[in-house]
């Protein structure tokens, strides 16, 4: 008997007749579980004001609509490797993107509780697709992995400025407002579980047994959760997205507190994500040449960080400028963070268990991050402060992301 339970002549059989998948076809699928990565959170940002109008929500409560899927990421990420091991990384990526799809339908509903159920529901199935999918680059791409996440990264940021882009037009064309502005962004998640079936009918699990552990990394390694490297590169990653998801939450206020209209705080936060891009496909190309050391990087990305918000805080007038130089930076972090994980591992389970760790922390600082400086800005009555919290984080940044670059493996 094998690990699921089927004969071994029935399983020999299956294997003999499937057929292998097309390079390219995965690449799709895989491109395009990427494209839904962001968009269901970012579609949020545009139309925060009228959710709350709609429906009478406070600041805070409403805010959780974009915190409460990165505190989903937080919580359930830990769980994503063991779920793949039982049930194989293709059936649990495609189970969460059926799930990704009920969750926006539900959030869609007019009925206060299937807001909230369906945010949530949303925030497990992407907590669950971004820790499985560095595990299946590290698989399928072992020697492209730095172009392919950078690939991937780039349709996830284009899709997110989309979906930001989009949402009020959406919502200006029917009655339904932003319900359905919402809503659309389901058919993004089955056309992603369409093209990716196809892969279904392979059920890759790790080697081993499955321990109770929320890390069930091959045998023959040593847990990351007891790794100072993997350490590091949880605090790199937690950084990263703590900057990244303060900047989408708070950055057309900031803007708008210097005087800059409030479109024009919109245009520029799309431009930055547009940035996000090009940041995305330059770092990508950069890791594919530096597979072993990327300390080049970091002294380039993490000051550009530190340019963007300084700028913001002694120029606001060039918000622009500002506003382009944060998207190429943090594009390029997020293409870090994630190729880190096949680059820093030996095997594809190992790389999902430290995916999982790093992605846990990360999210739980992202999702804290911006209720935080939303709680500095209202305390100190300005963005100051805030900004200089920021410049701070930048050096726990600077520190974690160097070390996480030195050329070195898990163990």
């Amino acid at each position: 008997m094998n690990l699921t339970g089927t004969p071994d002549r029935l399983a020999r059989r299956r294997a003999s007749t499937a057929r292998p998948l097309r390079t390219g076809l995965v690449l799709i699928g895989l491109l395009l579980i990427g494209a839904n990565l962001r968009a269901g959170i970012t579609v949020v940002g545009p139309l925060l004001e009228g959710v709350r109008d709609d429906l009478g929500l406070p600041p805070v409560l409403a805010s959780a609509l974009i915190s409460l899927p990165l505190l989903c990421f937080a919580i359930f990420s830990p769980a994503a490797a063991p779920l793949a091991a039982r049930l194989g990384l293709e059936r649990t990526l495609g189970g969460a993107l059926i799930i990704l799809a009920a969750g926006i339908i539900f959030r869609s509903v007019p009925w206060m509780p299937a807001l909230w159920l369906g945010t949530a529901a949303l925030g497990f199935a992407l907590a669950i697709a971004n820790v499985l999918l560095p595990a299946l680059i590290k698989r399928d791409f072992p020697h492209d992995g730095g172009r392919v996440t950078g690939a991937y990264s780039a349709t996830q940021s284009a899709f997110a400025a989309l979906a930001s882009g989009l949402a009020v037009p959406l919502a200006g064309v029917t009655y339904a407002g932003w319900r359905i502005s919402f809503g659309v962004w389901a058919g993004l998640a089955l056309i992603a579980f369409a093209v990716f079936s196809p892969q279904l009918r392979r059920a890759t699990m790790p080697r081993h047994s499955v321990a109770p552990a929320l890390d069930p990394h091959p045998e023959q390694y040593r847990s990351p959760w007891r790794s100072g490297l993997a350490w590091m590169i949880t605090i790199s990653m937690a950084a990263q997205s703590a900057l990244f998801y303060t900047i989408i939450t708070w950055w057309p206020a900031i803007e708008a507190a210097n005087g800059i209209t409030s479109a024009t705080a919109g245009l520029h936060l799309s431009i930055l994500q547009f940035c996000g891009i090009a940041g995305n496909l330059i770092t990508a190309a950069i890791i594919q040449k530096w597979h072993h050391d990327q300390r080049g990087l970091i002294v380039v990305l993490v000051p550009s960080n530190i340019v963007g918000i300084s700028g913001m805080l002694l120029l606001p007038n060039l918000a622009l400028i500002w506003s382009i130089l944060l998207g190429l930076s943090t594009g390029g972090m997020i293409v870090f963070a994630l190729a880190i994980f096949g680059i820093r591992t030996h095997h594809h389970g190992q790389a999902a268990a430290l995916s999982g760790m790093a992605q846990s922390i990360g999210y739980l600082l992202a999702a804290l991050g911006p209720a935080a400086i939303g709680a500095v800005h209202g305390s100190s009555n300005g963005w100051t402060a805030p900004l200089i919290l920021l410049l701070a984080l930048q050096i726990v940044q600077f520190i974690s992301s160097w070390n996480a670059a030195r050329p070195r493996l898990l163990d």
